[in-house]
């Protein structure tokens, strides 16, 4: 297949990624290396990017040619069931705040990143982005879902109404280096890398997961999103939001044994049906960016070996700290 036209050229940009610590905007810097642009970044103890004027400050200052904003509260069902307010508000501001931002300094380009936690409960499988608002979302999570549906659709609002290349990605469930691995408030893939670790060390007979393990998932590594997004950036240009997935399927029993086995531990593995599985299904179709030009390249196994390693590495930081 042909490479696409180059609608952005990084070289000698000056790019801000909004969330650069976290897993996405970690991903996204790192691929960002080898184009030849001006990194920008802002530590949250520099820059509150709730706080509306402290955010066009910094923009005003900075002045970014062009923007990834991967910035955000994420979490897994404990979390989102916990903390709903956070969720919604955080999210909310963020995008509003950082979009505004932009517009008022003349941003030539931003890349806004949703979630596949947007789409319906039931929506069909696999799920294209115009299942958008197409039905009820899934309850466990919808605080965040409703705040990051509303940074795609003011991108969109912002892109009709003033014309800025303002464009969405939505990436289906992510892991990889720079993820939070707490035992509950985390995503699941890096909830069960902590699980599982700390059971190999305890000598722990078996691992308790929520859920049943029926629920059928996709899973990206974050380092394909990051190309992903860099290469969306560079070559796409519509208020029409994007799928990112890796077009795998299996159900979060299989993920389970997957991650056992990276982690090496020896255990057995058993599900507590009491606790919520989320939808039953969530599989994004990513076939309108594969027309583009783009694939996944990481497999799950290889990712989830990159993931450990990188938890072992943090792990063992924080310990000589």
């Amino acid at each position: 297949m042909s490479a696409p036209p180059l609608l952005y050229d990084l070289r000698g940009r000056r790019v801000f990624v909004a969330g650069h610590g976290g897993m996405a905007g970690g991903a996204i810097m790192r691929r960002l290396a080898s184009e030849g642009c001006d990194l920008l970044t802002a530590e949250r103890d520099e820059l509150d990017l709730t706080q509306q004027a402290a955010t066009e400050d910094w923009f005003l200052a900075n002045r970014p040619d062009a923007v990834f904003l991967a910035a955000g509260r994420v979490g897994g069902i404990h979390a989102n069931a916990a903390y709903p307010a956070d969720f919604i508000v955080d999210n909310l501001a963020i995008a509003l705040n950082v979009m505004r931002a932009a517009v008022k300094t003349k941003v030539r380009k931003l890349l806004y990143l949703g979630s596949s936690c947007i789409y319906p409960r039931l929506a069909p499988q696999p799920i294209t982005e115009d299942q958008l608002l197409a039905g009820p979302l899934e309850p466990t999570n919808e605080w965040y879902a409703v705040a990051k549906i509303a940074g795609i659709k003011v991108a969109q609002a912002w892109r009709r109404q003033y014309g800025v290349d303002f464009i969405s990605v939505i990436p289906t469930n992510l892991y990889g280096p720079n993820d939070n691995y707490h035992p509950e408030n985390s995503h699941v893939t890096a909830a069960l890398i902590r699980r599982f670790h700390d059971a190999k060390l305890r000598n722990e007979p078996a691992v308790m997961v929520w859920g049943s393990g029926a629920p059928l998932r996709e899973f990206l590594a974050a380092d394909d999103l990051g190309d992903a997004c860099v290469f969306v950036l560079k070559h796409y240009s519509d208020e029409a939001p994007l799928n990112v997935g890796s077009g795998e399927e299996l159900s979060i029993a299989q993920l389970a044994h997957l991650v056992r086995d990276a982690v090496g531990y020896s255990g057995a593995i058993v599900f507590d049906p009491n606790r919520p599985d989320g939808a039953p299904r969530k599989r994004i179709d990513s076939s309108r960016l594969a027309a583009l030009g783009w694939r996944p390249r990481i497999t799950l196994a290889a990712g989830l070996r990159t993931a450990y390693a990188d938890f072992m590495a943090r792990t063992g930081a924080l310990r000589q700290r």
